[in-house]
């Protein structure tokens, strides 16, 4: 059993004085410097269930989240998931609130939740806030994060995936600009910010509430404390169709949710699904309205599950190699 595994494993790595990345339980530190994701370099496997990882990076103390199943498979490698969480929040709130570790369970991929300096992302463009400002490296930081999963589990190369809300989402994107990790990106309530002068040819899912006034439907600066100022969705959206040198979109609508699905070359697609009237949210997740009011968030939209239409996506889109 997986569960037994986890069990012997956390116990044989906390002992281990060569541990280089700590669980929550265990207390110790790594260096980013020290990491490899070769096969022949594996550690101790996580523990199963959330655990609290640390690791050095930029001469800074850094954390993410990582949630294990506790029935993965025992043979094969599984779908990492990484989750950043919006301007203001938090690895501990994006886990809580967005339902990527129930998904998890069910369908069997491993979650990571890092963390960003005072709550935000160095996402390009002058956003946001203190890693802006002192020029972070977060696309590396993020990168590194996945080096360290893939280290202790047997990930799938072809499976990793980015997901985000508001300044997580704008995140996504310089991820997709300025790395070659992620078969596909699923951005919400994100857009994109700062120049992308060498884009990687990812598949990409934006879900977006056209009355969101925190990062524009229609493009432009942003009424959020965040003062987002950034391309508008349908923008975006054409840019990486020209990208990955996709076909002309087909649109099709169910209520209030429209989506513009562009078949691309090798198996990708950019999809785009635009909530008529909804605000800047995490469609599906829970109605907390005092989280909402301290993360800057509008009322979540119920016409669709954000979480699991996402995964839907990212598990029909791999990674494929390029003609």
């Amino acid at each position: 059993m997986r569960l037994a595994q986890n069990a012997f494993r956390t116990t044989i790595g906390c002992l281990a004085g060569a541990m280089l990345v700590a669980t929550g339980a265990c207390g110790h530190s790594t260096d980013s410097t020290s990491r490899t994701s070769s096969p022949s370099a594996k550690v101790t496997a996580f523990p199963a269930g959330s655990s609290i990882q640390s690791l050095t990076f930029g001469g800074t103390q850094r954390q993410f989240i990582v949630y294990v199943p506790s029935d993965l498979p025992a043979q094969g490698s599984v779908p990492l998931v990484v989750m950043l969480h919006g301007g203001f929040g938090s690895a501990t709130e994006a886990e809580r609130d967005y339902g990527w570790d129930e998904l998890a369970d069910t369908a069997h991929f491993i979650v990571a939740y890092p963390n960003g300096l005072n709550h935000a992302w160095n996402a390009g463009g002058g956003c946001c806030g203190k890693p802006a400002t002192t020029n972070v490296d977060d696309a590396s930081f993020i990168t590194e994060v996945v080096k360290i999963v893939q280290s202790h589990e047997n990930i799938d190369l072809s499976r990793i995936f980015a997901t985000g809300m508001s300044n997580g989402g704008l995140m996504d994107y310089r991820l997709a600009c300025s790395t070659d990790v992620f078969a596909a990106i699923g951005p919400v309530s994100g857009t994109l910010q700062g120049s992308c002068p060498h884009p990687e040819k990812v598949s990409v899912i934006d879900i977006h509430g056209s009355a969101d006034t925190h990062v524009p439907y229609n493009g432009g600066v942003g009424s959020g404390p965040g003062h987002v100022d950034g391309l508008s969705i349908p923008a975006v959206n054409e840019m990486w169709r020209k990208v990955d040198e996709c076909a002309n979109p087909s649109m099709r609508s169910s209520g209030v949710v429209t989506t513009s699905v562009a078949p691309c070359p090798d198996g990708r697609s950019v999809d785009l699904i635009t909530v008529a009237g909804a605000g800047h949210q995490w469609p599906g997740s829970p109605d907390r309205p005092v989280v909402q009011r301290l993360l800057h968030t509008d009322t979540p939209s119920t016409a669709l599950n954000a979480t699991q239409t996402i995964w839907e996506f990212f598990s029909n889109h791999p990674k494929r190699p390029s003609n």
